[in-house]
């Protein structure tokens, strides 16, 4: 499944306000900063700020500054409406019935009902239209970038064995935090030089011990910078290429104060300065993949078909399946893909073969079961789960496991260039100085 959603309920706190889920302009409100044809106001920044502090206090992290953490928190916001405008420019939309499934899994991963989380909600004092708003983001957010940047990753046979020969079985895992300090579209000698400059300074603060959580909150452009920077434990292979490279000559043992765990390294994104937390290893495990044999209906969304085309006619055929009509058939019939010639049958699927949301709707699946309409960068599906099995198959999970470090490691790499080039071509006027 998708590594995005579940984690929706961690960040939540963390995420900048929704584009429309804005509080009631007061008298003293201004505006701090307009993003395309909208504004951020004040009073949206200190909402935000409020959630942000309570989440830092909650975790134990150092604050920094006020100043400096609402100049981060405004970055932030201007990231995500960013993002959404993005979003909603290419079409993409949430139904409030996705919304729905998703709270509800949302709360089910919590392990409550959904009255039970809307409950600890508002004990966090964050409203459930708020929270609604939020998620309905996220997941914005997550299609734009399925759609942008995950479903166009393509990794080749030759890169598996390539893989494959360099890790000679091994498979260590680290534990990496970072700092991005993010360059502009052809960023001039001088621009480099200064964030340079801001980047050796920062290291040198990390160096001396000062803590990498708060440096993180206080300078990062990352996505992550109010978790502290902190990757999580990741195999060697998922991290970044320059990342990976640069962990290799550095020691864990942030304990000492002595040891080079501190890096300061370049990409075309930016300076960034990481810090190797931990690091764990050993043979990769044998063992079975669990495979899942399904059928889909595709209808495609183009100049001819809406969205709520595509929708209503899936939701026709979802009927007709209802009243004992043969799946096969229907995809014969319908589907716009290849699969459509042998009754929409996809084969044994291992996972990580579809796209992220696709894959979240089979795997929700009982045996037999027909899924709702499903939206995935490639249109609206139906889906039907036939069987599933566990098959030993260790070359193969091998390969597997390659290919799903190679496409993390690429699909952070490039949605970081992504985000820098939409970023850079979208107008943006900060007026938070402003008195």
């Amino acid at each position: 499944m998708s590594r995005f959603f579940p984690l929706l309920f961690l960040v939540l706190t963390l995420i900048a306000a929704p584009v429309y889920a804005r509080p009631q302009v007061i008298e003293a409100d201004r505006i701090v900063a307009i993003v395309g044809s909208e504004a951020i106001t004040l009073s949206e920044l200190r909402a935000q700020l409020q959630m942000v502090t309570k989440r830092l206090e909650r975790q134990g992290t150092p604050l920094p500054p006020q100043e400096t953490l609402e100049r981060q928190m405004l970055e932030r916001m201007i990231m995500e409406r960013t993002q959404i405008q993005a979003a909603h420019e290419q079409g993409l939309r949430v139904s409030d019935a996705q919304l729905e499934q998703t709270v509800a899994r949302i709360a089910a991963n919590n392990k409550m009902s959904r009255e039970q989380f809307l409950l600890a909600l508002q004990q966090d004092d964050i409203t459930q239209s708020q929270f609604r708003e939020e998620i309905r983001n996220e997941m914005l957010i997550t299609r734009l970038r399925e759609r942008e940047v995950d479903s166009r990753i393509v990794i080749s046979d030759a890169e598996i064995d390539n893989f494959l020969t360099q890790a000679g079985g091994k498979r260590e895992e680290l534990r990496i935090a970072h700092i991005l300090l993010r360059a502009p579209e052809a960023a001039s000698p001088e621009q480099l030089q200064k964030l340079r400059a801001k980047a050796e300074d920062v290291a040198k603060r990390a160096q001396r011990g000062e803590n990498f959580a708060e440096l993180a909150a206080a300078h990062s452009d990352a996505p992550d910078a109010l978790q502290g920077g902190d990757l999580g434990w990741r195999p060697e292979e998922s991290l970044p290429t320059l990342f990976a490279e640069a962990a290799k000559t550095l020691q864990a043992d942030a304990a000492s104060g002595k040891t080079n765990d501190i890096a300061l390294l370049q990409s075309p994104n930016g300076f960034h300065v990481i810090k190797l937390l931990a690091r764990r290893g050993g043979e990769e495990e044998d063992g079975g993949v669990r495979q899942t044999r399904a059928r889909h209906i595709l209808i495609r969304v183009d100049e001819l078909i809406s969205e709520s085309d595509a929708r209503r006619r899936l939701e026709d055929l979802r009927e007709r399946l209802k009243h004992g009509e043969d799946f096969a058939e229907l995809a014969r019939l319908y589907s716009q893909d290849g699969s459509a010639a042998n009754g929409g049958d996809l084969g044994w699927v291992n996972p990580g073969d579809t796209v992220p949301e696709f894959e979240r709707a089979m795997e929700e699946l009982q045996d037999g079961e027909v899924s709702p309409v499903v939206q995935s960068p490639f249109g609206f599906h139906i889906i039907r789960v036939e069987e599933r099995r566990l098959q030993d198959m260790s070359q193969e999970k091998q390969r597997f496991a390659a290919r799903q470090a190679l496409r993390e490691r690429k699909m952070d790499e490039a949605y970081q260039d992504w985000l820098r080039q939409l970023r850079d071509r979208t107008y943006v006027e900060y007026r938070l100085e402003e008195e």
